[in-house]
């Protein structure tokens, strides 16, 4: 069975100790290629948030009713509703940021930060605490796009949200606008959280796939044990 935690440690693991985007390196395509403009991460922040906590609900709702073998391609069904709602919504009220966002606004249909969560967090928890971990997830994935973009368009454009920030006469740093620019933004901000996880002394426990399938394999052959012992 899943671990009991507290909700509140639900909600705020993603924040920092568990950041979808720093510490367990998620969803970094979108991270690097939307955080251009504040405005573009914001709508890509609060797009994955929705789709997250909605999947999760939903996901956590039908656990005990999706088959074990096509449970993935249930998830994929399942967060391709709710991404294509997102889309009609901001193409409908929104399209300039849905014209901005592009293809990387359909891609959160196969995005891990929501795949991941699905098959670790939402299929073994109740609908509240799924709730909680798509809201936590989402939020840590909002912060850290919208501080990824501030540095960038201040430091590329002079402005944030479109606000002049710098003055005209001072040189633009063009590179921050370029891929090297966000994996430098996104190397520095990935210290920082490694610097604060030191010097709070709460590392976050890294496994790798290897050993998620173990773990698995070894709990399957726990029950099937416990089944045998019964009969």
């Amino acid at each position: 069975m899943a671990e009991k935690q507290s909700k509140w440690k639900i909600f705020t693991a993603g924040i920092l100790r568990e950041n979808p985007v720093l510490r367990l390196v998620l969803g970094c395509c979108s991270a690097l290629a939307i955080t251009t403009t504040v405005s573009g991460a914001i709508g890509m922040g609060l797009s994955m948030t929705f789709v997250l906590v909605c999947s999760n609900i939903v996901i956590s709702a039908l656990r005990k009713a999706i088959p074990d073998k096509v449970h993935l391609p249930c998830y994929i069904v399942i967060i391709a509703a709710f991404v294509t709602i997102v889309q009609m919504v901001l193409q409908a009220y929104v399209p300039d940021l849905y014209e901005s966002l592009g293809v990387f606004l359909a891609l959160i249909v196969v995005n891990c930060i929501i795949l991941g969560r699905a098959e670790m967090f939402a299929c073994k928890h109740t609908v509240v605490e799924s709730a909680l971990d798509g809201l936590g997830m989402g939020l840590g994935y909002i912060l850290t796009m919208t501080l990824m973009s501030s540095i960038r368009e201040i430091l590329g454009n002079g402005s944030w949200m479109g606000i002049q920030i710098i003055p005209e006469s001072v040189d633009r740093m063009g590179i921050m606008n370029q891929a090297p620019g966000g994996f430098f933004v996104f190397g520095c901000l990935m210290a920082l959280c490694i610097y604060i996880e030191r010097k709070l002394n709460r590392p976050i426990e890294r496994k790798t796939c290897g050993d998620v399938m173990l773990e698995e394999l070894e709990a399957a052959k726990a029950e099937n044990g416990e089944g045998g012992d019964q009969a």
